[in-house]
């Protein structure tokens, strides 16, 4: 495939942002609440010694175990999602199925059982309680009838990404999400990734969604083939995806219209957060910024819909570019 750049349409090349309208500091007041926090427990404290009354233990509650989704079962619920692991080389422990199965799920337990898989048939109140921490509104998740434990997700490097891209030797594609928090918008965003073709998507480990049990079922199955790579720190992550010659484009409702932008060759597509959009670090490393044309009176999308416009106008370029040549 021919890597020629897209021009501006005014035919001057894509160059660095240099001169971005930056957004204020995140909110958030971690900090000074565990600063008020072990403020009063000092104060409490001194009270005690002088004959006051017991303090409760600050240091016991900062302590206390914390539940993280990602040391529990690793959860794949529906049929999509249960049927596109099977296909792939997810390791699964049992799959727990609804004892009265129709015809699309009987093929998945045949599936299941030619695969070696241990079935348990349970009724739908079992399903229903093992699902209701990944439903909405005290309402359990969408199980289809079919749950399956499995191991958890297998992260990569970012370099494997590259390495996809290489294999398939086609200029590098990739996601990378700077604050996504829901994890349904993250698993619409790999399913969006996969379909157009991204190589890979890469996500942080801190401020940002894993891939759980309801990231998965959001997929409808691609984060069986999508490779997903968690980094401790995105500017890094960018960097290093420069280095290896992508252009590194940020979403952002002030950047130039996608129409106009050359997002063709090898790319880095960079989505911000529901609430803030790029943060002001990630946002200075990216080369330039693109939007999406807005004609309604909503000013902005969901974050994974405008994901998904931007990947497909990629799409579009590259094909426009490669059909001129």
């Amino acid at each position: 495939m021919n890597n020629q750049r897209r021009p501006y349409l005014n035919g001057e090349n894509r160059v660095r942002n240099g001169n971005e309208r930056s957004y204020s500091k995140r909110g958030g007041d971690g900090k000074s609440y565990r600063e008020n926090e072990g403020g009063k427990a000092r104060h409490e404290k001194e009270n005690y010694k002088k004959g006051g009354k017991k303090p409760y233990k600050a240091v016991e509650t900062e302590q206390a175990p914390v539940l993280n989704p990602d040391e529990q079962p690793f959860l794949i619920i529906g049929r999509n999602a249960v049927r596109e692991a099977l296909r792939g080389d997810r390791s699964i422990n049992f799959i727990m199925a609804s004892k009265e199965p129709d015809g699309s799920l009987r093929e998945i337990i045949g599936l299941a059982k030619d695969k070696k898989v241990v079935i348990r048939e349970v009724d739908r109140k079992k399903l229903d309680e093992v699902s209701l921490p990944f439903g909405h509104g005290g309402k359990p998740a969408n199980h289809q009838g079919i749950i399956a434990y499995a191991a958890g997700v297998e992260y990569c490097e970012v370099s494997d990404i590259l390495l996809t891209a290489k294999e398939r030797n086609e200029p590098p594609f990739v996601i990378v999400l700077d604050g996504i928090e829901d994890p349904h918008n993250l698993g619409s965003i790999i399913r969006s990734a996969e379909c157009s073709g991204a190589h890979g998507v890469i996500i942080g480990k801190r401020r940002s969604a894993s891939v759980t049990a309801a990231a998965v079922k959001a997929s409808a199955g691609a984060t069986e083939h999508m490779k997903i790579a968690r980094v401790v720190n995105i500017g890094a992550a960018i960097e290093e995806l420069k280095r290896a010659g992508l252009w590194i484009a940020g979403a952002d409702m002030a950047g130039y219209p996608m129409q106009k932008q050359g997002l063709n060759g090898a790319l880095a597509l960079v989505v911000g957060s529901e609430g803030e959009g790029l943060s002001k670090l990630v946002k200075e490393k990216c080369d330039f910024l693109v939007a999406i044309p807005i004609k309604g009176r909503i000013e902005s999308l969901n974050a994974s819909v405008a994901a998904a416009i931007l990947m497909f106008e990629k799409n579009r370029q590259d094909e426009e570019l490669s059909g001129q040549n």
